[in-house]
């Protein structure tokens, strides 16, 4: 098999995989480890070891718990509890951008902000969220121990190279203020808004394209085509609503969206225009089915959550033409500063 089918197969299977088992261990928040499913398997290499998954682990923890020391500050100073949550975001992106982590980046942001706001609610709740994540995580693991071995890499392609320090700060910045308004929405209502807070990281980490422009056509786009595909999927699903057919439905849509993310499906959009399709697809999906479950209308829940994704998406879209503009403008300041200098 061509090693890029090999690539499509496997990440789809892994993350079909890590939804079914997911679901039918009853997890808590279970559509959290087909994302991770992803996140871990993208990058075509062997899956981690046992060793490196107990620190992946450990790491994760001391990440996540960063939330909970947050959050005294929080409750009993909030103002400069929003302040280190701003430092912290700034932080994550940095590691995301600067040191080439990004799911490193993005599980640090999620601790700073799902953790320390689920947390007003009360610790066992952040607690129990942390679980649910280690948990989760644990599981997209050995569901990549379980496929890999069916479609092996042929060799580990060498690191791309990390992007300019300083083109990177600016991007973190970015990043950091697409977030920053989603934590204080959290902050109003923590059960209703998580999801949020899972978009906002994705659309972060998807905001490093330098052209305001395209970076909008591309976040737009991404969240308004995954909103479609999360119509047909759950459609799809009700016509035979068990997890065999969910887990079809899953295997059906990532070998589509994958194949897209690989470049094995010629498309003129970026694979980080196919990474936020497929994130926001299970952000969707996963809470829809939550919502079942808890006797709420899926259809009203849904409807809110797309109409709430599609603000945040513009917003982060009007935050990189704002500050690419005062960005173009301190630097047409700076060269006519320094043309004035020289005929001096």
């Amino acid at each position: 098999m061509h090693i890029a089918a090999r690539r499509v197969f496997r990440l789809s299977l892994t993350i079909a995989l890590a939804l079914g088992a997911a679901y039918a261990t009853a997890q808590p928040m279970p559509f959290i480890a087909p994302l991770f499913a992803f996140m871990l398997g993208a990058a075509p290499k062997p899956p981690m070891g046992l060793k490196a998954l107990v620190g992946l682990l450990l790491i994760l923890c001391i990440m996540l718990g960063s939330g909970l020391l947050v959050l005294p500050v929080l409750m009993h100073y909030p103002a400069t509890g929003l302040i280190l949550v701003l430092l912290g975001l700034f932080l994550a992106n940095y590691v995301t951008l600067n040191l080439g982590k990004p799911p490193v980046g993005a599980l640090l942001t999620v601790g700073v902000t799902l953790i320390s706001a689920t947390g007003l609610l009360g610790f066992g709740i952040a607690v129990l969220i942390i679980q649910a994540l280690c948990i989760n995580i644990a599981i997209a693991v050995i569901c990549q121990w379980i496929v890999y071995p069916f479609f092996p890499e042929a060799g580990e392609p060498p690191a791309p190279p990390p992007p300019p320090p300083l083109q990177s700060n600016w991007l973190a910045l970015r990043s950091t203020l697409i977030v920053y308004p989603a934590y204080l929405l959290l902050l109003t209502n923590p059960t209703a808004y998580a999801p949020i807070i899972m978009k906002s990281v994705a659309l972060g980490q998807q905001a490093e394209e330098t052209d305001a422009r395209i970076a909008g056509r591309e976040l737009i786009g991404s969240t308004v085509l995954a909103a479609l595909l999360a119509i047909l999927m759950w459609f799809g699903l009700k016509l035979a609503p068990n997890l065999w057919m969910f887990i079809l439905w899953t295997l059906l849509f990532s070998l589509y969206l994958v194949a897209k993310f690989y470049g094995v499906l010629p498309s003129r959009y970026t694979p980080s225009f196919w990474q936020n399709v497929l994130v926001t697809l299970f952000i969707l999906v996963g809470p829809a089915v939550g919502d079942t479950e808890s006797g709420k209308d899926p259809y009203r829940a849904s409807a809110v959550r797309i109409g709430l994704f599609m603000g945040v998406t513009v917003y982060a879209w009007g935050m990189l033409v704002l500050l690419e503009w005062l960005r173009e403008r301190q630097e047409f300041k700076r060269k006519r500063a320094l043309q004035m200098e020289t005929m001096t």
